[in-house]
């Protein structure tokens, strides 16, 4: 398939599912008592609040990485109140942990869909093991599916590591006290923790994806 043309399936797919984990992430807050990111027009799936915020994670590194790596990668964000984040921790766990809720999801139902097509016929196995060559379909669609799969799987996966400043660090407070609860995130808010956070979240995200996604891409197509 065409560079330009599978850039702007990755890309499109991309940006809806990140929208969506964003956007649960400030729905949960606004049920569970906190209407920060509604009230600042976060709460949609309008892509355009959402760039605004994050121009870099949501359109620049995004673009530039599929540029040099053939997939993407990127983020954004949606505000919230720190001190209801701090009285009611276990509201905002349940905050954090529905944007990865909100991928899994994707990831069910675009499995769902994959399976159907391969029973119906519409999707043909070539016998390979990559998607892209495993199944024959008319304009693209079987690539639009797996980039959608695999994406998702990616984003649920990802966001539940344990370290700042990913979501499941915030998570892991659903099973704590109030008194622990505070005292784990004051560790996690330095700035310099969440760099590092970031680096050993991908170094073994890296070591162990692959494993995920084959277990995975198995049920999808067996």
């Amino acid at each position: 398939m065409d560079f330009i043309i599978l850039g702007v399936i990755w890309y499109s797919i991309f940006l809806i599912s990140t929208i969506i984990h964003e956007a649960s992430h400030g729905l949960a807050a606004k049920l569970l008592g906190d209407p920060t990111a509604y009230n600042n027009g976060q709460v949609t799936l309008d892509p355009i609040p959402h760039i605004k915020r994050e121009p870099w994670g949501t359109v620049i590194i995004p673009l530039l990485f599929y540029m040099f790596s053939g997939w993407i990668i990127g983020w954004a964000s949606v505000p919230y109140d720190p001190i209801w984040a701090r009285r009611n921790h276990k509201k905002a766990a349940l905050m954090a942990l529905a944007g990865p809720i909100s991928n899994l999801s994707l990831v069910i139902l675009t499995a769902i869909i994959i399976k159907i097509l391969l029973i119906t016929g519409f999707f043909v196995k070539t016998g390979t093991f990559t998607f892209t060559t495993s199944v024959e379909s008319f304009s693209g669609l079987a690539t639009m599916m797996y980039v959608a799969f695999f994406l998702n799987l990616i984003l649920f996966v990802y966001n539940l590591m344990p370290f700042p400043p990913l979501d499941g660090s915030k998570i892991i407070e659903l099973f704590m006290d109030k008194e622990n609860a505070e005292r784990f995130s004051n560790f996690i808010n330095s700035p310099m923790l969440s760099i590092f956070g970031v680096f050993f979240a991908l170094l073994l995200f890296y070591q162990f994806f692959p494993f995920v996604h084959a277990i995975a891409f198995k049920f999808l197509i067996g």
